[in-house]
């Protein structure tokens, strides 16, 4: 069962890789007036990071289900 816990976190990593390239991409800023561009990048540090509590809380959450599954196999 361990072997699949661990084919379970590879897996989160992988879709986690794919995520942060997509939010990448999604995060260009295009040239425009001042005003447009001191909004892009209000959005652009607003999504990295809502992006950053988005991984701090998928490991929070993996390490939570290895702690369960170590206490429950014991």
């Amino acid at each position: 069962m361990l072997c699949a816990s661990h084919l379970f976190l590879m897996h989160c990593m992988v879709i986690l890789k794919g995520s942060i390239k997509k939010l990448a991409t999604k995060m260009v800023i295009t040239s425009g007036n001042e005003e447009d561009k001191s909004s892009q990048e209000k959005e652009s540090k607003e999504e990295t990071i809502l992006a950053m509590l988005g991984i701090i809380g998928t490991i929070l959450n993996l390490i939570v289900i290895i702690f369960v599954y170590i206490y429950t196999t014991l």
